[in-house]
């Protein structure tokens, strides 16, 4: 849990295991953090060998994440905690899932 817990670790990894984002992408899918947020976060799932964060030489600069092998023995539990997640936004937020859905997968 040391390595996963908090309010947004799982909400990043549950974006990336979708596939590989760049720091805006991940930003936009969820507006509640803060950009240094998002970045300690980030630095810590890379620390931690979760994820690898590749920089590419150009202007501006750009920084992609992805979850590494290791990350990636996640997958089942974050799996799990996404769908539940999911639910619990349709639950108490009244949104259609359907949508919910859709603009995951569209970021």
């Amino acid at each position: 849990m040391e390595v996963i817990g908090g309010k947004w670790k799982v909400v990043i990894l549950c974006h990336l295991i979708l596939g590989t984002r760049r720091t805006n992408q991940l930003k936009k899918l969820m507006p509640g953090i803060t950009q240094k947020m998002l970045t300690q976060q980030l630095r810590e799932l890379e620390s931690d060998g979760v994820i690898e964060r590749k920089v590419y030489n150009q202007v501006p600069p750009m920084v992609e994440y992805t979850l590494t092998e290791y990350g990636s023995s996640l997958k089942d539990i974050l799996d799990s905690l996404c769908k539940w997640g999911e639910n619990h936004i349709v639950k108490v937020h009244g949104v259609n899932h359907d949508l919910l859905e859709e603009s995951i997968l569209n970021h």
